[in-house]
């Protein structure tokens, strides 16, 4: 199996992301540079890492959309190829038009950075179906910028078609309808602002981030 983690200018999660990958799969992990204009061949999940990617300046993940290596991300998504994006990431994943919705500033305006308590509302996509019935999961966030926003109609259309795959517990951040993490229509792009990458060993306080990136490699 072969997966590769971008790494944007304010990337801070990318190792995190590429030790997870690899100590939860044993998948051979390229870390590939935002100003690439190709990808690795073969590639069976992307990963887009959590960080503060050019500063967060206009908006969170508004440059790093702009990428030159995002037009190959893309092109992949549209193959099918799973691609992840984690709190930055996500925020990414959502100015690229790959995923509906907006990161908006904490509803408190404070970062913050817990474990939290997730429940799996979606078991059946590719990123969840190595929890086998479990309801819940524990991961970590750590934003200032995680308060999940869309209009009503596209929430609506999220809950209706089950597209959002992780809710919060206890809402951190404000998320509208406690909503954490959601895939495409599709079922091979997924957003959440918890970090897998860490969750993945016991001894990081949980494991079941480890379930993510091995479900998503199992389906490829």
């Amino acid at each position: 199996m072969k997966a590769a983690v971008i790494v944007f200018p304010g990337s801070n999660c990318d190792r995190d992301c590429k030790v997870a990958i690899e100590r939860s799969t044993g998948a051979v992990v390229d870390m590939v540079w935002h100003g690439e204009s190709a990808l690795p061949a073969g590639l069976d999940l992307i990963v887009l890492p959590g960080g503060f990617s050019y500063g967060d300046y206009l908006r969170c993940g508004a440059m790093a959309a702009l990428s030159p290596v995002m037009a190959e991300v893309k092109a992949a998504a549209e193959r099918g190829v799973a691609v992840v994006g984690i709190c930055n990431g996500f925020q990414i994943l959502c100015e690229a038009h790959l995923l509906p919705g907006a990161l908006l500033r904490n509803e408190q305006l404070k970062y913050v950075c817990k474990p939290v308590t997730l429940e799996v509302t979606n078991g059946q996509t590719r990123f969840t179906a190595g929890y086998a019935g479990r309801r819940e999961a524990v991961m970590t966030v750590g934003n200032g910028e995680g308060n999940f926003f869309a209009d009503e109609a596209a929430l609506d259309r999220l809950e209706g078609e089950g597209l959002v795959v992780f809710r919060y517990r206890d809402n951190p951040n404000g998320s509208a309808r406690r909503i954490a993490g959601i895939v495409n229509p599709r079922g091979n792009v997924l957003g959440l602002m918890p970090h897998p990458d860490r969750a993945f060993e016991a001894d990081l306080g949980s494991a079941d981030g480890a379930i993510l990136f091995q479900s998503a490699l199992a389906s490829a």
